[in-house]
Parts: C-alpha cells; structure tokens; sequence
C-alpha cells in the first residue's frame, strides 16, 4: 500500500449573506470519508464563500461536484450581487497538490472535474490556471472581465471581436448559463494566502497608496497582489494582499514593507491577520526571521508529528 494522496482545494461559490443556502451548499463536504473541511468563510460585501477543503482524490471530486450542483440550484445569477468579481454561482474549484501527489495528477483531476460538471449539468466551463486553453486564460481576471453581466452579453454577440477568445471552453451554446453563469475549473502547484495588515488611519488612500507599493504591477512583489479597503466593522483601513509564494516572498516580507511605507505617513501598524489556512512552512519562515533561527526543522514541532 502506497501513501495516500491529498489535495486541497479552494472553491468559491457566490454567496455569502444566506445562512441558509451557505450551510444547504457546504454540507455535501460534511460526513464524507475521504474529505475534511478545513474552514467556511462567508464575505457579506463580496456575497460570496470561500471553502477549504483537503481530501483523497476521488472523493473530494465526488464532494466538488456536488457542491456545484447545490450552488446552480440555491443561486440565481441574474439577482446576484456584491462587491466581489464573479461569473458564476459556483465561481471557482481550484485544487492544489498538497501531500505525495503531483500537479500533473491535480491537472489530470481538474480536467475530469470541469469535464463531469458540464455533462451533468450543462453549465458553462472555462480551465484556467495549468489548464487553460490559452497564455490569456491563465488568469483568472482576464476570464472574469466585465463580470456575470458584462462577460454574458459579449457572448451573446458571436459577431464581437473577442468572442473567440473569451468563449467558455465546455458550453451548448458558447453563452453563459442564465441563471448559473459559468465555473472556472484549474489546477495549480500553489494557492494564494490570503493577508489582511491593519492601518491606524481612517485614510483610505494610504491605504490604497500603500498597496500600490506592494503589489507587483506597480513596483512591489511580483506574487503580491494587494488593495486598501475599509472593513466597517473595525476602526482604521486595511492593506489586503493575496500572496501566491510565501515560500519565496514570506508574509514578514510584504508586512515589513508594508510597516515601512507607512512610516511615510506618520500612521502606525497595529496589526495583522492570516485569513483561512495556511500552510506550516509560510509561519515557519516568518518565525526563523524574526528570532533569527538557525536551522529550524518541521520535526523539532511536536505537533508535526501527529499531522504525520
């Protein structure tokens, strides 16, 4: 008997006010053998949940699948909305190798997802990611411009310049669904941590000021994507990054700088939060930094041996 093979997968669906209907879409993963469900994260100005997931191949596909299916029944695209970006009621399924498996497997897998999806239930496919089609649909906000709205009428001009190049990849008919939109299906070797540092300012644009410091397009970290946003519910605004490699640009890279441009301003950090799991090795990393350890290994956490 070989290791058994995990995955973790991140999916998105588009709905995140509903108790109801967040609880109806998240059971398929309860009392499922194979599948542990790490964390439910509802957004109520996004309107949309972020799902985490780590399970055995064939099963957390077998819980995937559901899970769509629950979201084209309990969400209705042409009434939903929310500051979030999005094209479908179950928007995203990206899965991630996590333990003895490889991409290739996690690519093959992603394929057989998107593939049974729209055999049965006819919803609109795009793969992204290791499975795109093409260099643009790799990313995902070039398959989300212009949005469920926006993405649904271009389609239904065939005539339009960009019709071949944003089509779905698995459709009837090269449109959206009514009522279910599109899903987007990809594999990939990392998912993004997602990295929230807190301002001790109500100025939004120094948050967003700082922000554009940090991300990579505009001179900051390549694998950094960030935005300044204000979380009502707290005092002070939010410097809010996604984080694609903390292996090779740890969080206490991107907190640093953030800490130091706002000196700039006179505003102090008072600060941060990991939103969602994250893997051991990216705190690792950021504790050998701060106390300047030395040869720090996983097995020295007693823990880490019963994760084993």
């Amino acid at each position: 008997m070989g290791e058994k093979k995990y995955i973790l997968a991140v999916p998105n669906f588009s709905e995140g006010r509903r108790e109801e209907i967040i609880e109806a879409i998240v059971s398929v993963f309860k009392d499922r053998e194979g599948v542990t469900l790490v964390s439910v994260e509802p957004e109520y100005d996004f309107n949309r949940t972020v799902v985490t997931a780590i399970g055995e191949p064939e099963p957390l596909k077998e819980a995937l699948i559901a899970m769509a299916g629950k979201s084209y029944e309990l969400i209705d695209m042409r009434e939903q909305e929310g500051t979030h970006p999005r094209i479908g009621a179950q928007d995203t399924i990206p899965i991630f190798p996590l333990r003895n498996i490889t991409l290739e497997e996690c690519v093959q897998l992603a394929e057989e997802i998107g593939k049974e999806l729209f055999e049965k239930y006819k919803v609109p496919i795009f793969f992204s990611g290791q499975n795109a089609r093409t260099e643009d649909k790799k990313s995902i906000s070039f398959i989300r411009k212009g949005q469920y709205e926006g993405l649904k009428a271009l389609l239904e001009d065939t005539n339009h310049p960009d019709y071949e190049k944003r089509k779905p990849d698995l459709s009837v008919d090269g449109k959206l669904s009514e009522k279910a939109g599109a899903t987007i299906v990809s594999a990939d070797m990392e998912g993004l941590t997602a990295y929230n540092v807190f301002l001790a300012t109500e100025d939004l644009n120094i948050a967003k000021a700082i922000a554009k410091a940090v991300r990579g397009p505009s001179g900051g970290f390549s694998t950094v994507r960030a935005v300044g946003i204000k979380f009502p519910e707290r005092d002070g605004v939010v410097v809010s990054m996604n984080m694609f490699d903390c292996a090779n640009t740890p969080l206490y890279r991107a907190f640093e700088l953030v800490k130091q441009e706002a000196k700039k301003y006179g505003v102090a950090v008072t600060g941060s939060e990991i939103v969602g799991p994250v893997k051991l090795d990216y705190l690792l990393n950021n504790l050998e930094y701060y106390l300047g350890l030395q040869g720090l290994r996983k097995d020295q956490i007693l823990e880490y041996h019963l994760m084993k």
